[in-house]
């Protein structure tokens, strides 16, 4: 037997680790809301429209980390970062106007570990997708089955970083996880003749977009397995209009290609009917829709009110009449006037019409998010 002594000293030596782990990690979770406002983290699910620069970490052909892109992008300086853009994401906004006081680490960057985290982390990828066939045009992306599978890992770091009972708070009542995904399923799969003319024989829209749909109730599911339970998810927006769309299907300025913006609106319909289910289904949670298609839509429609003259042309882009084919990269025309154009490259909006559509989405009214916007959110 051991000496009593030698006991009391162990159970002493035993309570000083808790109570060190305890005050850790109520320091982090004071920290973290000292310098964002009692906010938690921001996890942000999706493909090139929010990406923060994994793909940069992959051996793939579909990467931003070449300029100009972010040349507007003040963190970095105007370097790129691997945004797809020429300025902050959408994803970005709005971390910012909730009060996150540093953008979301893409996980696979070499600093996505230890207090960082508690911010937010960025599983985005271009060229990623709901179904995991989607973009292999590319060779590697992440898919959103991939993201989740990597959220799974920084859910375990946030127990080890808080403890289990404070790291379920921060994460069920106070993080906010977005997901912006569905237009490579079509643009990068299904409507694509060269990986999937076999797919569309054999697959009409209705049974792909359901396939879709099913696939993304079991992510969706999976996440709130894994405590989240404030979801923003945004809808397809409208495909048929990009330029590079425009551009190969030689359209005039005020066109768009009827069957791709058919497919995503059809997406689009079966996509809030879903979050509706999921609402009444998964208890505690709250699945906010983001109207993504109507919002750029509008700026499409009726974009000198908002202040640009073009949304037709790619700023930064070669190739046809719009600018659209060829990727933007050091080789690439660029307009000098980027907060006029509402498309940066030929398939991604302008950081001034990412700022529009983020507005509308943290304050805006139930036209273009619903039942709450994003603010409303936060403060639930």
């Amino acid at each position: 037997m051991e000496p009593v002594a030698m006991v009391m000293e162990k159970a002493w030596s035993f309570g000083l680790v808790l109570l060190w782990f305890s005050t850790l990690s109520c320091y982090l979770v004071n920290a973290a809301d000292d310098k964002n406002g009692g906010f938690g983290a921001s996890f942000i699910f999706g493909d090139s429209l929010v990406d923060a620069g994994n793909n940069n970490y992959l051996p793939t052909l579909s990467r931003a980390n070449i300029p100009p892109n972010g040349i507007d992008f003040k963190a970095s300086g105007g370097n790129p970062t691997g945004r797809y853009t020429n300025g902050r994401t959408i994803g970005d906004i709005v971390g910012e106007e909730l009060g996150v006081p540093n953008y979301a680490v893409p996980y696979l960057a070499p600093n996505s570990t230890g207090k960082a985290i508690l911010y937010g982390v960025n599983y985005a990828s271009g060229g990623g997708g709901i179904m995991n066939a989607t973009g292999r045009i590319f060779v590697n992306r992440l898919g959103l089955d991939i993201q989740i599978d990597f959220f799974n890992n920084t859910r375990k770091q946030f127990d080890k970083l808080l403890g289990p009972s404070k790291a379920k708070d921060y994460i069920s009542k106070r993080s906010i996880f977005s997901v912006t995904i569905g237009a490579n399923d079509f643009l990068n799969n299904y409507l694509l003749p060269v990986l999937s003319i076999g797919a569309r024989i054999s697959e009409t829209p209705d049974s792909f977009i359901e396939d879709m749909i099913n696939h993304l109730s079991n992510q969706l599911t999976r996440l709130y397995k894994l405590d989240a339970r404030k979801f923003v998810i945004g809808n397809v927006g409208p495909i048929g209009c990009i330029p590079y769309q425009k551009t190969i299907n030689q359209l005039n300025e005020n066109e768009c290609v009827d069957l791709a913006n058919k497919l995503a609106m059809q997406y689009n319909g079966r996509l809030k009917e879903l979050l509706t289910e999921l609402n009444g289904k998964l208890k505690g949670a709250i699945f906010v829709h983001a109207n993504v298609y109507d919002l750029v839509m509008e700026l499409i429609t009726n974009y000198a009110k908002y202040g640009f003259t073009t949304a037709s042309e790619a700023c930064c882009g070669n190739g046809g009449q719009y600018a659209g084919i060829i990727p933007c990269g050091p080789t690439s025309s660029m307009c000098k006037d980027r907060d006029k154009h509402v498309f940066w490259d030929p398939y991604h909006p302008s950081e001034a019409a990412n700022l529009i559509i983020a507005r509308q989405l943290l304050h805006g009214s139930t036209k273009y998010i619903s039942p709450v916007n994003l603010k409303q959110l936060r403060n639930l």
